[in-house]
């Protein structure tokens, strides 16, 4: 009986360590330094902030770029241009110094970059509010305006998207997915009058077959692919007429995943030591922008208020 009486007590004792034990545990995996102040474990926690880390860690970036000059483009199995000089400058002071390209129609951007195709992309892209709900923009590298390519002669005498708009006979080539779409309907233009293409050389061809009478875009874009051209059927209208529309100037930026706030915001505190020191002036200049009239340096136009339309 004895025997039995001390056995149970035992059993008891043992039971009451264990549940003792337990209650240890608990406190320690709900309290202890490996967790945060939401009782999250950080291995269970949100990872959305580690892509710089990562980035950093492999110094390697995967870029998405249109073959677009002197924006972005590749040559020689070199990606060059503008906004890419400038990218490299920002990411090699955050420690990334490898860039991996990859081309990609200048509609297919976003989607990619929403995809989880690329970390960045590096385009000279316009920021504007519609893009700017599927991508978070960089601050402004650069800003731009628009330039206009016809036939030979300018036979229609087209100086502008108004005189566009003016003959509906009148038809015009764009890349699909640039913001010359919609500034050409906000000018009066048909949508029927638009066609659209996939790239710059593709808009070329239209005007030279006659299957469209104008191409549009970014001024420098234009002028430097008709440069590069060679061709001896088109013309770059030298007296066009900007539009007074909003979105011109259009101001060109890299653009990152929504999630992806920590890189943006590095990248943009990099960016903003780059223009300080003069290093951004220098890369415009050295792709045939002007430092004068293409440079974004008033503090007071950022890419939060040209999202929000405050600045159009």
């Amino acid at each position: 009986m004895k025997k039995l009486l001390l056995t149970t007590v035992l059993l008891f004792a043992l039971i009451a360590l264990a549940a003792c034990g337990s209650s240890d545990d608990d406190s320690a995996n709900s309290d202890g330094g490996d967790s945060d102040e939401s009782g999250e474990s950080a291995e269970s926690g949100d990872t959305s902030d580690s892509v710089l880390a990562e980035l950093q860690e492999a110094g390697t970036v995967t870029v998405g770029f249109a073959n677009e000059k002197p924006y972005a483009y590749q040559e020689d199995g070199e990606l060059k241009g503008a906004a890419v000089d400038i990218a490299k400058a920002v990411f090699a002071e955050l420690g990334i110094d490898e860039m991996e390209s990859q081309l990609a129609d200048f509609g297919q951007l976003i989607p990619g970059l929403k995809a989880g195709k690329f970390d960045v992309i590096t385009a000279g892209m316009a920021i504007n509010p519609d893009r700017c709900e599927n991508a978070a923009f960089g601050e402004p590298e650069m800003q731009y305006g628009e330039g206009l390519i016809v036939q030979k002669g300018n036979p229609l005498g087209l100086e502008s998207y108004t005189d566009i708009a003016d003959n509906p006979d009148v038809t015009v080539s764009v890349m699909a997915g640039a913001t010359e779409n919609e500034f050409l309907k906000s000018e009066g233009v048909d949508p029927s009058q638009i066609q659209s293409a996939p790239d710059i050389p593709a808009t070329f061809s239209a005007v030279e077959s006659g299957r469209a009478d104008a191409t549009t875009g970014t001024e420098m874009t234009i002028k430097m692919a008709l440069e590069s051209a060679g061709s001896d059927q088109l013309e770059f209208v030298e007296s066009f007429e900007q539009p007074d529309i909003d979105g011109v100037p259009s101001y060109g930026a890299a653009a990152f995943h929504l999630d992806n706030d920590e890189l943006r915001e590095a990248y943009n505190e990099k960016l903003a030591e780059l223009k300080e020191d003069g290093t951004v002036d220098e890369m415009l200049e050295k792709n045939g922008f002007s430092a004068e009239s293409n440079s974004v340096n008033d503090p007071e136009i950022t890419a939060e208020k040209i999202c929000s339309g405050e600045i159009k």
